[in-house]
């Protein structure tokens, strides 16, 4: 990032590095949250990048019982699909000490995703604001399913948005389900988890971008950027 960019920018030299730091890092925030609320909201994206990361965490010595997890974005397919986020969460994260944690997931059996967009909506709003965030990018400057270009996507940038929304990405044969904008900005702590020359350079470009460009725009003023070379 360039000077008086408002992000803060921790850099590691690998990821190996970076993804136990960046589960010290939540953990703490955790600790912290569950200081001010009885129950807080944990929100974490799937994909591979964050493994190693809920790996780590998962046998932090927190009180997990209380903490509620949720995704930042889901794939519309059960949980029995290679592509489930939510499977994902059950491997990785939901273990070792982290397994007392509650996990809220999105797909529901033979819905339309509009209709469960609602119903979770409904249902989970109670556990917002989200303490603490981790998010992912991607080259295209999107962050959880907020892509440039989907169908959608102005909707779930919009300041009164709920908390969820159904998007069409181009290209895609698999339709997703995000968290909005509002929810992102409102969030308590926010991480952001990338590598590599290519991402690094795509952030600098969001900061000149406007949100529907660039919706990682929508929480650079408030993450911590954790970036590793490689």
């Amino acid at each position: 990032m360039a000077a008086g960019d408002p992000m803060k920018l921790v850099e590691y030299t690998t990821s190996s590095e970076m993804m136990p730091q960046v589960a010290k890092a939540l953990a703490t925030e955790l600790e912290q949250a569950l200081k001010v609320r009885e129950k807080i909201c944990f929100a974490v994206p799937g994909g591979s990048t964050p493994g190693p990361v809920f790996d780590t965490l998962s046998t932090a010595e927190i009180d997990w019982a209380r903490v509620n997890i949720i995704l930042t974005d889901e794939r519309w397919v059960p949980e029995s699909d290679a592509q489930s986020n939510a499977a994902l969460i059950r491997k990785r994260l939901l273990v070792n000490n982290a397994a007392a944690a509650s996990f809220a997931p999105f797909f529901i059996e033979d819905t339309e995703i509009a209709t469960a967009a609602a119903l979770r909506s409904a249902q989970l709003s109670q556990l917002l604001p989200v303490d603490v965030l981790l998010l992912g990018m991607g080259a295209d400057m999107h962050t959880a399913s907020l892509f440039p270009g989907a169908q959608g996507l102005d909707a779930a940038l919009a300041t009164d948005a709920p908390m969820l929304l159904a998007v069409s990405v181009e290209g895609q044969q698999i339709r997703r389900l995000t968290l909005t904008a509002p929810v992102l900005r409102n969030a308590g702590s926010t991480h952001v988890l990338i590598t590599g020359a290519e991402k690094r350079a795509a952030v600098a470009r969001a900061a000149t971008l406007p949100e529907a460009q660039a919706p990682i725009r929508t929480v650079l003023d408030t993450a911590t950027l954790h970036w590793s070379a490689q």
